[in-house]
């Protein structure tokens, strides 16, 4: 018997934090060392060195925290925002982006951060989810609309075409809509435009 591990398939990563970072500090440093030598001054052999192995010591423990705790995946089953994963028959909906000409805040925008960060993260937008328990959470990534459209279709394929989607009007109004406004803001597969 082969031991095959069946990896699931991923529909959107974002790393957190990239390896090539850590060499901008000691390419820097060698920028340095190499206008010295053409320049003729003195090198400063020691103190570039020091800097270089400083700097890039520095930025590998950054770019750690960003790989644990900044990076999200999205795979056919579960949602990953930093360290906590989220399974996709948890989530009842995924909601609209935020009306940025709307004066009131949205309900989700209050919500806990996926995630053991106190909020979402800094350069990264939150995206409203509805929980099948009736609670508020917030995904989030720097593409966050990427991951809108990914856990959108992910969801849906899971459910087979039948993804809910709420709509701010909708929910304050308590349900009741004029139907050619909602034809004209959804799509034929329920994500909003």
């Amino acid at each position: 018997m082969t031991g095959v591990v069946d990896h699931p398939t991923v529909l959107f990563t974002e790393p957190g934090a990239r390896w090539r970072a850590v060499a901008y500090g000691p390419a820097l440093c060698l920028i340095i060392l190499l206008i010295e030598l053409v320049t003729g001054s003195t090198v400063h052999w020691f103190a570039l060195i020091f800097c270089a192995a400083l700097i890039a010591g520095f930025v590998v423990l950054q770019v750690i925290a960003g790989q644990r705790h900044v990076s999200v995946e999205l795979t056919e089953a579960v949602v990953r925002a930093g360290t906590e994963t989220l399974s996709l028959t948890g989530i009842a909906a995924v909601l609209p982006e935020r009306d940025d000409e709307s004066w009131d805040d949205e309900d989700w925008e209050s919500a806990r951060a996926l995630g053991e960060l106190s909020g979402v993260p800094r350069r990264r937008t939150g995206i409203g989810l509805r929980l099948t328990d009736g609670s508020f959470a917030q995904a989030w990534a720097k593409d966050h609309r990427g991951l809108r459209a990914a856990l959108t279709e992910a969801l849906d394929r899971q459910r087979g075409g039948g993804i809910e989607t709420i709509d701010s009007t909708v929910e304050a109004t308590g349900g009741v809509e004029d139907s050619d406004e909602t034809d004209d803001r959804y799509g034929e597969n329920g994500a909003d435009h």
